[in-house]
């Protein structure tokens, strides 16, 4: 093993200490303002960065987090293992039964909701892909593919807290609308993990891309199927015989690494491996609820902030910040999903006003669209300016959803 000098112990534990401090005190802002958690750690994350810090004080920036220093790669470790355990907790949020106990009617309002975001964000990138601000003009093809996978992603977390913040989650829309983005979410990790295989064999990967479809699909097939039904049978041999809950805390967590390990040596990205396995053991009946808190809790308070307020360090937002971009690609965001998945609804025999609130409910992005943007920024799919746009439209998606959906329901009780 590689060992850390002395000076790069101390530099990557101040770090960590300043992140999960202005993290957690910023959350804690905004949840007073009723706004999620996930926008006060990232605006923490700009104030630390190149944004507010980097630019008042950029030798205290270059002191705290200097470009190539060995506490930096190890802090960039820290940040991929956030990454991979926020999609396993996400995985674990997708409940199958209540997909199939929607059945046909969340398969319309899922297709309809992918279906129109999706189209609406591939055609205007792939017909102006200058606007939209490529950054290979080689991949014309790949870049719209991802755009549109942007716009049709949502937030399942935001979403089930929403509802349950207005009551609706059991009630019959609020199912509908928590299944729709369940099939939303599955359909949509797997097109940006093909997506990531295509830019991969671009890049010389050892595995034919057919290879890696497959067993993408493969994985992915197996493990909500016969997967599920083994870890059934091997979770309660862990509550029985090892101690509880330290004993399904670090298989779950082993798993999730698993998984994600397989995916990202197929050439896929790590987190579709964990987000599945986090998919596969959340619909077992062993894996209680309270042991799901307990996974919810540690990675959503240690993880979770270390990989938001990271999103601030790694760019300049007012130097990357295009208005007109982030306007074109707000205006296709809310277009694509309230029409979309309010249609969808709509067809499902709801009123209007309850598809519009349906629609305004799935338009959420939250942390998916930032992690998916993140990725593709890495990969080298898009440029910081489109970044900085998806990272904001996440914001305001997040923070607009509760409250439109409030209104549009509150409308629908005065006629």
């Amino acid at each position: 093993m590689g060992k850390l000098g002395h000076a790069d112990v101390v530099h990557l534990l101040v770090q960590l200490s300043i992140m999960l401090v202005m993290g957690r005190l910023f959350a804690e802002v905004f949840r007073k303002l009723n706004q999620p958690a996930v926008v006060g750690e990232i605006i923490a994350g700009i104030l630390l960065g190149p944004t507010v810090l980097g630019m008042i004080q950029p030798e205290w920036f270059e002191a705290l987090y200097p470009q190539n220093a060995a506490a930096g790669i190890v802090l960039t470790g820290f940040v991929q293992v956030a990454v991979i355990m926020l999609l396993f907790i996400a995985g674990l949020e997708v409940d199958l039964h209540i997909v199939v106990q929607q059945g046909r009617q969340a398969l319309i309002t899922s297709m309809f909701g992918l279906v129109i975001p999706f189209s609406l964000g591939f055609i205007f990138p792939y017909f102006f892909p200058t606007f939209f601000g490529i950054a290979d003009a080689n991949g014309r093809l790949t870049f719209a593919l991802f755009m549109g996978t942007a716009m049709a992603i949502t937030a399942l977390p935001v979403i089930v807290r929403i509802l349950m913040d207005l009551n609706l989650f059991k009630s019959k829309m609020g199912l509908l609308v928590v299944a729709s983005a369940m099939v939303d979410d599955l359909i949509g990790w797997i097109i940006f993990s093909v997506l990531l295989g295509l830019i991969g064999k671009k890049t010389g990967d050892h595995m034919p891309l057919l290879n890696t479809i497959v067993l993408t699909i493969g994985f992915a097939a197996f493990m909500l199927t016969i997967g599920r039904g083994l870890l059934n049978r091997l979770l309660p041999w862990i509550n029985k015989k090892m101690a509880w809950p330290g004993g399904v805390l670090s298989v779950s967590l082993a798993l999730c690494f698993l998984a994600g390990a397989f995916t990202e040596y197929i050439g896929i990205h790590a987190i579709f491996g964990s987000f599945i396995m986090g998919v596969a053991l959340g619909d077992s009946e062993h894996f209680s609820e309270r042991a799901k808190e307990i996974v919810h809790q540690f990675i959503n308070n240690i993880f979770a902030p270390l990989f938001f307020v990271s999103i601030g360090l790694r760019v300049n937002f007012f130097l990357n910040f295009d208005f007109g971009l982030t306007l074109i690609i707000l205006v296709i965001a809310f277009a694509g999903k309230i029409v979309g998945s309010g249609l969808g609804t709509r067809l499902g025999g709801f009123s209007w006003k309850e598809s519009l609130a349906a629609g305004f409910g799935m338009n959420a992005r939250g942390a998916m669209e930032i992690i998916l943007g993140l990725i593709a920024l890495e990969n080298g799919l898009i440029n910081e300016r489109v970044f900085v746009s998806l990272v904001i439209i996440a914001l305001i998606t997040s923070m607009t959803s509760g409250p439109l959906m409030k209104w549009s329901l509150a409308r629908k009780w005065e006629h």
